[in-house]
C-alpha cells in the first residue's frame, strides 16, 4: 500500500484500537481525509532526526486524533525544536497558521528554535509570552501542548496552570480542541513529581482542564507503555522515548 492509502486505512482504525470516547459521541475520525497529513509526514523539510522518532511518537495517528485539517489556525505550545510544528505547517497548508508560542522563561534559548520554524514554513508565526495570559491575533480551532503541561506546574516556570488553562479555552473558537500528551504519573500523585520525574497524574491534570470550562471528550492508548512503571525520571535511558503516555482530546463546548 502507499503510504496514503495507508493512512486512510489508519484513519478508519483509530477509534478501534485506540482511542475511548467515555462522554461526548463525535463524528468518526474515519471521515476526516487524511492526505493532507501523509503529505506532512512526507514533507522533505522534516530533518532525519524527527523521521527517526515517527514510530515511538505516531504522528499520523496523533494528528487524525487532534483532528487537524487544512485551513487550520493551530497553536503549539512550547514547540521547542519543533517536531511537531515541522508536522502541523504542511498539514494545514499554505491557508492555515501555525503559531508556536514559546514560553517566557524559555524564551532565551528558544525564540531561536521558533524563528528558524517561521524561516522554514512560511505559515509558522513564532510568539513568546507568559503561559497564564497567553493570547492570539485569530481565533484558533486547536492547541497542542505535548509533553510539556507537567513542567508547567513547576515554581520556575512562575505559571498559575488554571489561568492557563484559561487562556487556552479563550483562545479557542467555540468547538475547538485542546490537545494534551504527557508522560504518565502514579494515580493519586497529582502534580507532586512533574520536577523529579517529569510526571503528572493524568486524572489530575483532567480535572484540571475540566475546571476552565472544557468537556474532555476522548483519549488515545496509542502512547500507553505497560512497561513502564512510573518511578523513574523521563529522562532515564531506561525508559526515555518509550515512557506510558496519555493523550487526551479536551473540546470547548459550543
Amino acid at each position: 500500500m502507499t503510504p496514503r492509502s495507508n493512512l486512510t486505512a489508519l484513519a478508519f482504525a483509530v477509534l478501534a484500537v485506540g482511542v475511548a470516547s467515555p462522554t461526548v459521541a463525535v463524528a468518526p475520525l474515519q471521515d476526516v481525509a487524511v492526505a493532507h497529513i501523509a503529505a506532512a509526514i512526507e514533507d522533505p523539510r522534516r530533518p532525519a532526526e524527527d523521521v527517526a522518532r515517527d514510530g515511538l511518537r505516531k504522528p499520523a495517528e496523533m494528528l487524525i486524533f487532534g483532528e487537524v485539517l487544512p485551513g487550520q489556525r493551530i497553536a503549539d505550545i512550547r514547540p521547542e525544536e519543533g517536531y511537531f510544528t515541522r508536522l502541523f505547517a504542511p498539514a494545514v497548508g499554505d491557508n492555515g497558521r501555525v503559531y508556536a508560542f514559546v514560553p517566557t522563561r524559555t524564551a532565551t534559548r528558544e525564540t531561536p528554535l521558533a524563528e528558524a520554524l517561521a524561516a522554514a514554513f512560511s505559515n509558522v508565526t513564532p510568539l513568546a509570552g507568559a503561559l497564564d495570559s497567553m493570547t492570539f491575533p485569530e481565533p484558533l480551532d486547536a492547541v497542542f501542548m505535548v509533553q510539556e503541561y507537567h513542567d508547567f506546574h513547576i515554581p520556575g516556570f512562575n505559571t498559575d496552570v488554571a489561568l492557563m488553562n484559561r487562556a487556552v479555552f479563550n483562545a479557542l473558537k467555540p468547538g475547538g480542541v485542546y490537545i494534551v500528551i504527557d508522560h504518565s504519573g502514579r494515580p493519586g500523585t497529582g502534580a507532586s513529581e512533574v520536577q523529579t520525574l517529569h510526571r503528572i497524574d493524568g486524572d489530575f491534570l483532567k480535572a484540571e482542564v475540566e475546571a476552565a470550562g472544557f468537556v474532555f471528550e476522548a483519549e488515545s492508548e496509542l502512547l500507553r507503555n505497560p512497561g513502564d512503571d512510573r518511578t523513574i525520571n523521563v529522562f532515564d535511558e531506561a525508559i526515555r522515548g518509550r515512557t506510558d503516555q496519555f493523550v487526551y482530546r479536551f473540546r470547548k463546548p459550543g
